[in-house]
């Protein structure tokens, strides 16, 4: 297959994760609200799926990859740049936090900032399902029409496809209390993952033509996404789950079990 419908699959996996973002509305078209409970469990099985995608799928494929100690070097290195990537990057947009409350006020020059902002958050889990097609209609995997996709690919959009629901809940619960429409949610929810698709393209033009680099690819996608999962999903849980019995800990335990659970035996398919 030619490179640009190579491109073109890697970009239709990131909007799938990003539309998957959506999903996270939807219960507001039947209920007015969502229980604490439920949010710290579902922040929780997103932390678990992916800590679970990250260990068991990026920085694996990493080290298999890897055919020296040099290589196995750059996974290392990928995963430091990953977590010093995204603390810069925060660091860099603390003053400029928002809120899903003002993406309905937002002028168009306001808009390409905020996107701008969610593209920190956003961007390294589309670096992540464009680093696992990097053996698109390479190796081994299962036809998909005209091309031969990687299991692992398979695993990582499905995999992040699951974590942005609850990150669209999370959007969609402050628009809930503005009066925002639910088609609207939708929207609003799915544009907070646009860099996604962007950050799958690039990342897989980028090992596609520097493969020695794929170690650290591998590396980067899975630190950068741990270190969000550990600065801002576990966080997250733990702050909604104040106010029930035991703090939430005991929810926010079961999503991350039920995570693990879930996609480990996924990850060892391929």
């Amino acid at each position: 297959m030619g490179t640009l419908a190579n491109l073109t699959l890697v970009f239709v996996a990131g909007l799938v994760t990003a539309l998957a973002t959506g999903l996270g509305a939807l219960p507001f078209f039947v209920i007015d609200e969502v229980s604490d409970r439920l949010q710290v469990v579902l922040w929780g099985l997103a932390s678990g799926i992916m800590v679970s995608a990250s260990t068991f799928g990026l920085i694996l494929e990493g080290l298999s990859e890897a055919e020296g100690a040099g290589d196995y070097w750059l996974v290392a290195g990928g995963l430091a740049a990953g977590v010093v990537l995204v603390l810069v990057a925060n660091r860099l947009i603390s003053d400029h936090h928002f809120d899903p409350q003002e993406y309905e006020e937002a002028d168009f020059q306001k808009l390409v900032l905020i996107l701008g902002i969610l593209t920190v958050h956003s961007f390294p889990e589309g670096v992540a399902v464009g680093v696992s097609f990097a053996e698109l209609n390479l190796a081994g995997g299962f036809a998909f029409g005209p091309f031969v996709v990687p299991l692992l690919a398979v695993f990582m959009t499905v995999a992040i496809s699951i974590h942005n629901i609850p990150e669209g809940l999370a959007i969609s619960i402050p628009l809930r209390s503005m009066g925002v429409s639910e088609p609207k949610m939708v929207w609003w929810a799915v544009f907070s993952s646009l860099p996604q698709p962007i950050g799958a393209v690039l990342a897989f033009y980028f090992v596609r033509i520097a493969r020695e680099f794929l170690p650290a690819g591998f590396g980067f996608a899975a630190g950068a996404m741990i270190f969000l999962v550990v600065t801002e999903f576990i966080p997250e849980a733990v702050d909604r789950g104040r106010g029930l019995p035991g703090k939430g800990y005991r929810e926010l335990a079961a999503g991350l079990l039920v995570g693990f659970a879930v996609m480990v035996p996924l990850a060892f398919l391929g």
